[in-house]
Parts: C-alpha cells; sequence; structure tokens
C-alpha cells in the first residue's frame, strides 16, 4: 500500500485535517482558522477543533511565535520591528510577540544580525552616499533602526572623510 496515500485523502474531519498541518510546522491558531475555512469546513465546527488542539497542546500560539522568531532572526536576518509586526500578522497578540523577539535576541544580538544583513548587501566598504541610502532603505526594510543601521554603516568606513 502506498504510505503517501492518507495525506492525499481530504479529510472530513478539521481536527484531523488540522493535525496533519500542523505535523508539517509550527502554525498560529489564526493561519489554522484560515486554512480549515479555505477547506469549507463550518465556523462552528472549525472553533470546537482549535479548542481541541489547543487543550491538547498541539496548537499553541506562544510557541508558533516563539519558533517564528528564532527562524526569522538566524535565517532570514530580520530586524526587530519587521519581526514583531510579521508575528503579530500571525494573530499573535503584541506582548507575546514582543516577548518572542526578545528571546529570540537573547541568543544573537540585533547587532550580529544586521551585520549579516548587511554582509549579504556589501562587498567591503560603503562607497557613496547613493550605496549608503540604497543600503539603509533595505535594512530599514528588514526592521532594522535608523541608528543601529547608521552605527552598522559608520563601521564599514562610511561618513568618515567624506563631504556631507
Amino acid at each position: 500500500m502506498n504510505e503517501r496515500r492518507s495525506s492525499g485523502i481530504a479529510s472530513s474531519d478539521p481536527y484531523v485535517t488540522a493535525l496533519r498541518l500542523l505535523a508539517r510546522r509550527e502554525l498560529s491558531s489564526l493561519q489554522v482558522r484560515e486554512r480549515l475555512h479555505r477547506r469549507l469546513f463550518p465556523p462552528d465546527v472549525i472553533d470546537k477543533a482549535l479548542a481541541r488542539l489547543q487543550e491538547e497542546g498541539a496548537l499553541d500560539d506562544r510557541r508558533t511565535a516563539f519558533a517564528y522568531a528564532r527562524t526569522a532572526v538566524k535565517l532570514q536576518s530580520r530586524g526587530r520591528f519587521r519581526l514583531i509586526r510579521e508575528i503579530k500578522a500571525l494573530g499573535v497578540s503584541t506582548e507575546t510577540a514582543h516577548e518572542a523577539v526578545t528571546a529570540a535576541y537573547r541568543e544573537i544580538s540585533e547587532e550580529d544580525v544586521l551585520e549579516r544583513a548587511l554582509a549579504r548587501r556589501l562587498d567591503g566598504s560603503v562607497k557613496n552616499w547613493k550605496e549608503a541610502g540604497r543600503l539603509q532603505q533595505a535594512l530599514r526594510r528588514q526592521g532594522f533602526s535608523d541608528e543601529m543601521i547608521l552605527a552598522a554603516l559608520k563601521r564599514r568606513g562610511f561618513g568618515q572623510g567624506d563631504t556631507e
């Protein structure tokens, strides 16, 4: 019998469908709700399935926020501001989003993450104002503060001996 068969069969039970979704990756309650809704499950049945998943510990927004923050900091070089925005967009509370980001940045400093993001975009030092502006905009979109970006650019030699 084909081992992948069970994953290809659409379940009529939203609980089972949600478990399959959660087996692949951490998802927030909002993400699971949206995915079940797309599969045309009735809202009251979705609510019951989510409540059961939360009771059993299979669905935990706090755990999802912390996992998302760790991954985004380590692999995607996200800055604090963007990371909080993204976690809140998952349907997680502002307080939990801040806690998750703070915990992620306890493991690695935000300055180190910024330096890694800058190194991906820059070979050597900053050559001119135009390049500095381009880098600042890119790093701002990554979620870093202007103060941190400017300090990192100065460490790379920008502003030393330039005419302003």
